[in-house]
Formats: structure tokens, C-alpha cells, sequence
């Protein structure tokens, strides 16, 4: 079994250090702490995409929808669903991108 403090765990630097908690065929797990202000700007992947909040509030935005989610909020995107995730005062988020890679996720 593997386990993880999402609370404590030191990804200081925002979405330029963002931790990956575990990878295999299946999956993809990663730790953002987004710092006050901070956002992941209008993107997609190529995986199905679960963004679930450990803590703070995030704004989302996905197509004409927006959301204001705090902690225990869990979303999901389809693959190539365009969305943005924010957080005007920080806050800390898990993704898991399944399966990983998705195709087409690396250029060949």
C-alpha cells in the first residue's frame, strides 16, 4: 500500500513544481498547490481528467460554467474538454489523468 499526506506535502512553488504522486500504465496522480492568484489558464489533456480540491477554494470555468468549489469538491473532464482551474486565495488540488498516457498525449 501507498500513502500520502495531500496536506503536507511541500509543492511550494504553484503550478511550476507540481508533485507527482504516482504514475503507471493505468494512471497519473499529481499534487498542485495553487499560491493565491495562481491559475492552470484554459487547457485540455488528452485523459480523463478528475480535479478533486484538498483544500481552499478554486474557480472553474468549463464551457459556459462556472464553479466555485472548496474542499471535498471533486470535478471531472472529458478528454479534450477545455476548462481552467483558479484560486484566488491558494489552495491544493489532486489530479488523476487516466489512462496515462492518453493517446496522442506524446507527439510521435
Amino acid at each position: 500500500m501507498q500513502h500520502w499526506d495531500l496536506l503536507t506535502i511541500d509543492a511550494s512553488r504553484g503550478t511550476r513544481d507540481p508533485f507527482v504522486l504516482h504514475q503507471d500504465d493505468g494512471a497519473r496522480a499529481v499534487l498542485v498547490v495553487l499560491t493565491p492568484g495562481q491559475e492552470l489558464g484554459t487547457h485540455q489533456v488528452k485523459e480523463n481528467a478528475w480535479v478533486a480540491v484538498a483544500e481552499g477554494t478554486v474557480q472553474v470555468v468549463c464551457g459556459d460554467e462556472r464553479l466555485e468549489v472548496g474542499a471535498g469538491g471533486l470535478m471531472r473532464f472529458e478528454p479534450g474538454e477545455r476548462h481552467s482551474v483558479s484560486s484566488a486565495e491558494g489552495a491544493r488540488i489532486l489530479m488523476l489523468l487516466s489512462p496515462w498516457p492518453g493517446e496522442g498525449h506524446f507527439p510521435e
